[in-house]
């Protein structure tokens, strides 16, 4: 479900079922064109709809964090401790560009991204990382 979907009634109701967060990252720079923008933003989502689609009932998808790219991995970082402390026990980094990993965003649980610029997202491949993530020990 997506962050937009939720009011404070139904957020109470609905908060133990909803232990996972995605953060899509689109990996803007600022130097874009519109067009170049329009690309990057749709390659986050197309990484983010499979599992948006599959764990409806499980996952909060929250806004877009933008401008993050080499070098701003300590506010995505940031970020994922913080839904981890408002309740979440797992944090998934989504984006359409490649260099996300654990060592420069150790907070995150799980990065669904390409491996290199021409990685095409797998739907069956990232369902199943996200359910192998479910089955690991929840981190801190």
């Amino acid at each position: 479900m997506r962050f937009s979907e939720f009011d404070e009634n139904n957020w109470s109701d609905l908060q133990p079922y909803l232990d996972t967060a995605l953060v899509p990252v689109t990996g803007l720079r600022g130097v874009e064109s519109p067009p170049e923008a329009a690309g990057l933003v749709g390659a986050a989502g197309d990484w983010l709809a499979p599992i948006e689609s599959a764990f409806k009932g499980r996952t909060v998808t929250y806004p877009a964090h933008h401008y993050a790219g080499p070098g701003d991995e300590d506010s995505l970082d940031a970020l994922c401790a913080r839904l981890k402390s408002a309740g979440f026990k797992f944090v998934v980094v989504v984006s359409g560009k490649p260099g996300w990993d654990k060592t420069r965003v150790p907070s995150a649980d799980l990065f669904a991204s390409p491996t290199d610029e021409e990685s095409e997202p797998e739907p069956e491949a990232l369902r199943r990382s996200v359910s192998d993530m479910w089955k690991r020990p929840v981190q801190a």
